[in-house]
């Protein structure tokens, strides 16, 4: 969260490189279909809740970057 907070609130991405935050997003989708699949519902929300923020950074980091 303190990514996103210096990335919108500050508008200012310098440093932070979006291709590593969207692999990060792409990494957390095995780990929710895992989760679907099993029916374990804290690895749903928790790699849900991680892919969004992943998500959030890296676009902060086109849009700001």
């Amino acid at each position: 969260l303190p990514q996103i907070i210096e990335i919108y609130i500050g508008q200012d991405a310098t440093g932070i490189a979006p291709l590593s935050w969207f692999g990060w997003a792409l990494l957390d989708i095995p780990w929710i279909l895992y989760g679907i699949t099993h029916k374990d519902r804290p690895i749903v929300i928790c790699y849900t809740l991680w892919f969004i923020i992943n998500i959030i950074v890296g676009v902060g980091a086109i849009i700001y970057g």
